[in-house]
């Protein structure tokens, strides 16, 4: 019995060993994928980009991520763990909408703002990311306009113009226009964004 023990014990440890192996160079080959994401872009991060980024070889690649969706989705989430976004559950403590909306979108494009260099190049090159990607990014705006128009009455066409509006003015690009294009600050742009809005529901 000691002898299996003792037997027992540096196999333990090299079956560790190999496991923190794995979990670092999936790690390393996450990171190289974020880096070409977030400079070069998606369209031009390959597999084999993403392979030479990281150091290793394609078959070490293949072997962590089967395929582009599994390597973006690992990116996209350990990118997020890095740059959380704003929690859309927090606005619908306002009550009325028009302040609800100004709170909103200053987080949202506060967020925008610090991370604009990295997400610009994933934003540009968004028809060349996974379509489950694609789907989850709408799904993430869908969620910050239910959070937004929460509570708040949706009749006919006048409820459809809202949401519309709701659903614009909480976009990257509506961002990047006001802010980059339009050199708006970011108060500015919540003021003319919320009143677009706002405007939509009369």
């Amino acid at each position: 019995m000691t002898q299996e023990l003792s037997r027992a014990k540096p196999r333990r440890y090299r079956m560790r060993r190999r496991a923190e192996q794995v979990d670092r160079t999936k790690l390393r080959i996450t990171e190289a994928a974020m880096r070409l994401h977030t400079t070069i872009g998606p369209s031009e991060a390959s597999m084999s980009a993403v392979a030479e980024e990281a150091g290793v070889t394609r078959l070490t690649l293949y072997r962590h991520f089967s395929s582009m969706d599994d390597l973006f989705f690992a990116c996209m989430g350990h990118w997020r763990s890095l740059h959380p976004p704003p929690d859309p559950r927090v606005w619908s403590e306002v009550a009325d909408l028009e302040p609800r909306l100004r709170r909103a979108l200053a987080e949202v494009y506060g967020w925008y703002a610090a991370n604009a260099e990295d997400l610009y190049p994933i934003y540009r090159d968004a028809a060349h990311t996974p379509a489950s990607n694609r789907a989850a990014r709408r799904a993430t705006n869908e969620r910050m306009v239910d959070a937004l128009l929460q509570g708040i009455p949706m009749r006919g066409a006048a409820g459809r113009r809202l949401r519309a509006a709701v659903g614009h003015v909480v976009g990257f690009w509506t961002w990047r226009s006001l802010a980059v294009d339009g050199g708006l600050s970011i108060r500015d742009a919540v003021d003319l964004a919320t009143t677009f809005a706002m405007v939509a529901r009369d």
